[in-house]
């Protein structure tokens, strides 16, 4: 990524729950309604969830690393899964 990127995360409200998105000067650049690496389709149970999981994939992009998310890191921030 640039150095110049605008990276922000925002919760999203859908039917089953919490979802989050990144945006990059307003473009999505990632949108996940569903927890990730989890084998059911399930959304975040809590706004606060989805908004701990957006950071650390945020963190990881500003930090030019892989933004994908383990079950550990789940686990670490105490995600209901």
């Amino acid at each position: 990524m640039q150095k110049d990127q605008n990276l922000k995360v925002e919760s999203i409200k859908i039917k089953s729950g919490w979802g989050y998105i990144i945006t990059n000067d307003k473009k999505i650049i990632i949108k996940q309604n569903i927890i990730p690496v989890i084998s059911q389709q399930k959304s975040f149970e809590t706004e606060k969830e989805a908004l701990q999981v957006g950071k650390l994939v945020l963190q990881k992009l500003e930090a030019n690393s892989s933004p994908t998310i383990t079950k550990n890191d789940l686990i670490l921030l105490k995600i209901k899964m």
